[in-house]
């Protein structure tokens, strides 16, 4: 039965793809049907996947390429059939998935923006309201009356952008079509899917932003070899991917049994034990527990204005953040404790050795550092050949945001102290952001605001 408190209900729904090995086996098969005989492979990219949506929900999509995404969403947008069960959508959709495929490239922008307009359910009078407005938003100027043949790959995507977005979709769907354009662009996307989110649009977001998920989302979903293995909070989701993505080869199959079991446990109220199978719970016993420490890594996490200074006698190797049990992160929780570390590798002996760490702003503020002593208290010598650990054990004071990491090794050859090795924007993290938290600046200091209200006359409503 269908609910009207759901935008989307996807009951049993799984899809299945031919695979044929040589290209003339496609005819075969086409007379090899009444024999029943086979000349294809199946490819099996949908199992059993069942979920519902509900209206004015943000829901993320999360998981391992290959994992069945594109699959599903193609599904709800009605452009592929399953194989097996139902979908049922109530609403306008508009489907950030493969931008501008349905452009023309000998039609101007202005001609496809009617096209793809009409494909999106506008009439062309709702269409022609909505241009200034499009236009507006794709800013490509004078362009939008030239082929699009002609456009660069970031005018395109911004026209695309720009008419997928102003049909005030019922329910908004996007498949990593944020991950192009430049900075600006992108947070101007993000601003516009935040405003129809608050109009009450239903938002399906597939992303391997673990950060932008937590983020934006209500609830989330892993699929993983086209099985929905876990759904809940955006973080639950988020930290059983990164088990999952991070775990040796040969613990992959393990973990991924011991989420399935965990989600089920969890789905029966957690009324009766679950028998973890034996290996299962032996690779998720080898991963690190942080207690109620919800940072995590994202791999795309990387600065891109990293700038190394030639090194001198030694060489920053591995600069990263970890927990205090090892495990690697680059999304911080405000108020945990964790370690900035990196090794030195020493290709001549050096003298007086000291090392450093700074944090800045995205604008560059220096916002904290540190050295690992002062003049005259440093490590008195280290060999060639020999290597040393650093680490920077510091709380995470910071607001919600983004952060660069630099290091720096300093020490004599001969006579002269010299930098022997130095990194600027070696690493970067972001924190978390935290709803509840009254923080306006970069450093959180934990303030505790406090109003009294003194005489009766204000006091009394």
């Amino acid at each position: 039965m269908s609910s009207d408190a759901n935008a989307i209900e996807i009951r049993g729904i799984s899809k299945s793809f031919p695979v044929y090995e040589r290209p003339h086996h496609r005819l075969m098969q086409m007379f090899a049907r009444r024999n029943k005989q086979r000349w294809y492979n199946e490819f099996v990219a949908l199992k059993t996947v069942d979920f519902r949506v509900g209206r004015g929900e943000t829901l993320g999509v999360i998981g391992r390429n290959g994992s069945g995404k594109s699959t599903l969403l193609q599904i709800i947008c009605g452009t592929l059939t399953p194989s097996a069960g139902e979908v049922e959508v109530n609403g306008r959709v508009a489907a950030l998935l493969e931008l501008g495929s349905g452009f023309n490239p000998e039609f101007s922008g202005r001609e496809n923006v009617f096209l793809n307009g009409m494909v999106l359910g506008l009439e062309r009078a709702e269409i022609e309201r909505r241009f200034d407005q499009i236009a507006a938003f794709a800013e490509i100027g004078d362009f939008m009356d030239r082929p699009v043949r002609t456009y660069s790959s970031g005018m395109y995507v911004r026209l695309a952008f720009a008419v997928a977005i102003n049909v005030d979709p019922d329910i908004l769907i996007v498949d990593e079509a944020l991950s192009v354009g430049d900075e600006a662009f992108q947070r101007k996307c993000f601003s516009r899917i935040n405003r129809i989110r608050e109009n009450g649009a239903t938002i399906l977001f597939v992303s391997h932003s673990a950060s932008t998920v937590v983020e934006l989302c209500d609830r989330a979903v892993l699929l993983d070899g086209g099985e929905l293995i876990v759904a809940g909070s955006p973080k639950h989701v988020v930290s059983r991917y990164q088990k999952l993505l991070y775990s040796p080869a040969d613990k992959v199959a393990a973990i991924r049994e011991a989420i399935k079991l965990e989600s089920h446990h969890g789905a029966r109220g957690g009324m009766e034990p679950v028998p973890f199978e034996a290996a299962a719970a032996e690779a998720l016993s080898e991963a690190p527990d942080d207690g109620d420490d919800e940072s995590y890594l994202e791999p795309g996490l990387v600065p891109k204005s990293t700038f190394h200074y030639d090194p001198v006698g030694a060489a920053i190797r591995d600069p990263h953040i970890e927990t205090e049990s090892g495990r690697r992160v680059n999304v911080l929780q405000s108020g945990n404790e964790y370690i900035y570390t990196y090794r030195v590798h020493f290709s001549q002996a050096a003298a007086a050795v000291r090392c450093g760490m700074l944090i800045k702003s995205v604008t560059g503020l220096e916002l904290a550092g540190c050295v690992t002593s002062w003049t005259g208290e440093n490590l008195p010598f280290v060999g060639a050949n020999d290597e040393i650990t650093v680490r920077f054990r510091f709380r995470c004071s910071f607001a919600s945001g983004s952060y660069f990491l630099n290091a720096g090794v300093q020490g004599r050859l001969g006579e002269e102290e010299v930098y022997l090795d130095r990194w600027i924007d070696a690493a970067m993290f972001k924190v978390i952001h935290e709803p509840g938290r009254l923080t306006t600046t970069t450093i959180d200091l934990d303030i505790s605001p406090e109003i009294n209200v003194e005489g009766v006359d204000a006091a009394t409503p």
